[in-house]
């Protein structure tokens, strides 16, 4: 049997009504110079509305508050991995965010915004599915 893996993603809305998103570096192993979501892998018996707390820290130094499901995407990847991502959406109170070494730069975006930039089909369909 080969791999199995989850991943998460989370829209943070800001009290204006925009999210974030970040911009993948031009070293990223995945996906380099695009637009992003935070989120990360799901590690082993870990609990998923902690990680995905965990990984809105770790990512953008805010905490997030309401955090609730909206959609689930599965794929196999091009190494035959068998990946499923779980959507979120949240609430920050701060616009300033803290980025991780995996980003270089964030906006606060509407949703006609994000769609116009470069980004991956799968976080398209969890915008579109907001």
């Amino acid at each position: 049997m080969g791999k199995v893996g989850v991943s998460q993603k989370v829209v943070i809305f800001n009290k204006e009504g925009k999210f974030l998103i970040l911009h993948r570096t031009a070293t990223a192993p995945s996906k380099p110079n695009t637009w992003d979501l935070p989120g990360g892998d799901l590690s082993f018996g870990e609990d998923a509305v902690k990680g995905i707390i965990r990984e809105a820290k770790e990512e953008t130094g805010l905490e997030i508050k309401d955090i609730k499901p909206f959609d689930v995407e599965s794929h196999i990847d091009e190494k035959g991995e068998f990946w499923v991502t779980i959507a979120y959406k949240a609430k920050t109170l701060s616009n300033r965010a803290i980025l991780s070494p995996e980003h270089d730069d964030y906006r606060w975006v509407k949703i006609q915004e994000f769609l116009k930039l470069e980004s991956s089909e799968k976080l398209r369909r969890f915008v579109n599915n907001l």
